[in-house]
């Protein structure tokens, strides 16, 4: 007891409320077309070809994302919306665990930098396999964290990590780009820097060089081999992802959840300037490309807050200590303080305990998911017994997938598989309502039609002849295709 500090007792804290902030109701309509993937994975082997849509029915499909699949079906299978939501959970506090490991400074200093650091990254923390890609991203991070600055080596960790992360998920490549990243900063650290602290030598470059070819084979360890590494080049090269999609734009800052991604650019900014300490090179290379990454496309914020967090804290804790501003550790307290410590860690962990019990009620998860997701309208169409094909919104393909598994989908989140032309022409300019929408509801023999009531699309079938409207709620509309008389 004596040795619960009061420094203790606020790690315990931050890492309970880091565990209650990731808490949040599965509300992401992807997360149940890889709900299904996952058990049809598991009843049938691995999926080479799509099972699940009409339009791209048997064509080739990487399906990279296989094992987490397996595992968030697992989940799901054991403890439901709870279970998906405790994993979540799990995999972001784990992540930010890795994060404060890499942090310098006090435990308040690294609170501080922590709860800036997991905001900024909560943007995009959902029951989805780039949860594990989240998770393998601070490890990796962390494994060239030891060999740079502790001088410990456990860079050989890296070459299976990544044989793992190339079976659980294509954001694999975030992995390669913090190798890269460390390589091409200790390169021009030797070049501009050769004196510096932390520059690592030549001789550990030369391993990360030889750890970087390996990782690379142990990638082709998967299921569909090489063409694992061409995923993630197909999926940037999508134009309709950056044009349409939302976690695919660059951030909108008129919006708060913005805001952290905002305050951790300015923080760095303001602690490089104000700091005597010469930037390292490979900080200055991971945070830019990382910053860039984050401001093309909004699901790299976390990438950013991955990399950018620790580096705060290097630089920020040199400007503390430069002025005096630094609060010494205490070591030991009286049994009386740790009695204390003990009784608020004990009631902070009994609050985010309630946080989570009351977000995750059976009665919240319903209604926050019928709010979000489209459970009216597919409570609608088990009953309907429609006809022919349906054309069906983007944003609740993956929900359809699972709920409606009779009928094959338009489209979903599986970008990779439909690929730009289709999504740019086929779905995006029909479901707006442009001119020929009917040409193509023609062309893929489409029977119905399911959209947000909204949509532009739903917009022009209200008024088009031949289609008549079978269901509406705030949320969802369903047009069908009128029977056309013979005389």
């Amino acid at each position: 007891m004596r040795r619960l500090t009061i420094e203790r007792a606020a790690a315990i804290i931050l890492f309970a409320l880091l565990f209650a902030l990731a808490t949040r109701i599965p509300v992401d309509t992807d997360v149940w077309w890889h709900l299904r993937a996952g058990q049809y994975t598991l009843a049938n082997g691995i999926i080479r070809v799509d099972p699940f849509s009409f339009t791209k029915a048997g064509e080739a499909w990487i399906n990279h994302s296989w094992g987490s699949q397996l595992v968030l079906y697992a989940v799901w299978q054991i403890a439901g919306n709870f279970g998906l939501a405790i994993y979540v959970a799990a995999l972001a506090t784990g992540g930010m665990w890795f994060v404060y490991k890499m942090c310098s400074g006090n435990v308040y200093l690294k609170a501080f930098a922590l709860v800036v650091g997991a905001s900024t990254a909560a943007v995009f923390w959902s029951p989805r396999p780039q949860m594990l890609s989240f998770f393998l991203s601070t490890v990796v991070l962390y494994l060239l964290y030891l060999q740079k600055r502790e001088k410990v080596d456990r860079l050989w960790l890296i070459p299976p990590i990544m044989c793992l992360w190339g079976n659980l998920h294509a954001g694999f490549s975030i992995g390669f780009i913090f190798l890269g990243g460390s390589i091409a900063g200790e390169v021009l650290g030797h070049v501009f820097n050769p004196k510096g602290e932390y520059v690592v030598s030549w001789a550990g470059v030369r391993k990360l060089v030889i750890v970087t070819m390996l990782s690379v084979v142990a990638l082709v360890i998967n299921p569909y081999g090489l063409q694992m590494l061409t995923v993630p080049f197909q999926t940037v090269s999508i134009g309709a992802l950056q044009n349409f999609i939302q976690e695919w734009n660059s951030p909108n800052f008129h919006e708060r959840q913005t805001w952290p991604f905002v305050f951790l650019i300015l923080g760095l900014i303001g602690v490089l300037g104000a700091s005597k300490k010469r930037l390292d090179w490979t900080d200055f290379v991971l945070t830019t490309g990382t910053t860039f990454m984050g401001l093309l496309a909004g699901r790299n914020i976390s990438v950013f807050a991955v990399v950018a967090t620790p580096v705060l804290t290097h630089y920020l804790d040199d400007v503390l200590r430069e002025r005096g501003w630094v609060v010494n550790p205490v070591k030991r307290v009286t049994p009386r303080m740790a009695r204390l410590n003990a009784i608020l860690v004990g009631v902070i962990l009994l609050a985010c305990i309630g946080k989570v019990l009351l977000v995750l009620d059976k009665k919240s998860l319903d209604e926050a998911q019928k709010e979000f997701l489209p459970v009216a309208v597919t409570e609608h169409l088990k009953t309907a017994n429609l006809s022919g094909n349906m054309f069906n919104t983007y944003n609740w393909g993956g929900y359809f997938i699972y709920w409606l598994p009779g009928q094959p989908v338009f489209v979903d989140g599986r970008t990779d598989l439909y690929g730009d032309s289709f999504l740019s022409k086929d779905y995006l300019e029909t479901a707006s309502g442009a001119p020929g929408w009917d040409a193509t509801l023609e062309k893929y023999k489409i029977g119905y039609v399911v959209m947000e009531a909204d949509s532009g699309l739903a917009r022009s079938l209200r008024t088009a002849p031949g289609w008549k409207l079978d269901y509406e709620d705030k949320q969802a509309v369903v047009f069908v295709r009128e029977a056309v008389s013979n005389g």
